[in-house]
This record gives structure tokens, sequence and C-alpha cells, in this order.
């Protein structure tokens, strides 16, 4: 174990070792009542078009996590809110080592672009940009198809 995996305990001075652990994000699919879903294009590196979403803060639940980076990311606030699946590929972040638990939802009303988005859209399924970030765009292609799976969507 190298020393940069350890610190010192300021009360006692033992050693103490540092564990890695993921970071835990969210992110939200968000239908709107046209069958469009709402991506953010992304302010900040990694860039590209994304779910809403961002990290989940110490003490907050995942679902007040999504319901609030769904408000501060694109002004709309989400009903229906489901967790759909939990994606937790290493490599699914360039930045770091992150699980996301994933949600759906509706939302009515005009999407604004904020806080971490540049600029918000509402793309039907079968219109779906092509520089997705992260893994988003297979995220969209599971929900896509567990839609389809239920006969609740159309095929994308």
């Amino acid at each position: 174990m190298t020393d940069s995996n350890r610190v010192f305990c300021p009360k006692c001075g033992a050693n103490v070792h540092i564990f890695r652990n993921p970071f835990l994000t969210v992110d939200i699919v968000i239908e709107m009542q046209t069958g469009g879903i709402v991506l953010i294009e992304r302010k900040n590196p990694p860039h590209g078009w994304a779910l809403p979403g961002g990290f989940v803060d110490y003490g907050e639940s995942l679902e007040s996590a999504a319901e609030r980076e769904a408000l501060e990311e694109t002004g709309l606030q989400v009903k229906n809110l489901t967790q759909f699946r939990a994606y937790s590929d290493p490599q699914r972040d360039p930045r770091h080592h992150t699980v996301t638990v994933v949600f759906a939802a509706t939302a009515a009303g005009k999407p604004s672009a904020a806080d971490d988005a540049r600029n918000v859209e509402v793309f039907m399924p079968d219109g779906l940009p092509g520089l997705m970030a992260f893994d988003h765009g297979k995220i969209l292609a599971d929900y896509l198809a567990w839609k389809d799976s239920r006969g609740t969507g159309k095929k994308a």
C-alpha cells in the first residue's frame, strides 16, 4: 500500500486507510407530453448531449437528487418519478468511476437550460442526437427497448 492511500487521524495520529469508492449520480429520462425526451447539451467536459442529472449530495435521497437535478438543469418539475435501472461500468464517465441510478419521469411545460446545461431540447425517440455524453446513448436505447417490450412506447 502506498503512502497516497493513507492519512493520519488529526486527533490520535493513527494511520488511516483512504478508501476509493465510486461517485453516486442520478440521471433522468424526462418524457414530455409530445412523446419527446428532454436532453441537455453539456456546458462542461465531457461535451455532448446528455440526460439531465448529476451527483447525489450527502444526506440526499436518490429521488430528491433526481428531482433537484431535473429542475436545476431544465427548469422542469418532474412527475411520476420511477426508478428505471442502475449503470456501473467503471469507464462510463471519463473523469472518474461513477454509478448512476436512472429514473424515468414525465413533465409538462417548456424546458429551459440552466446550471450545467448550455442548451436544452426535446428530441423524438427516432431523432436522438448522435454525439451523446457518457453512456447516455446506451441508457436511452435500453429505456426505449424496455418501453417497447411493455407495449408502452414506439419502436426506436
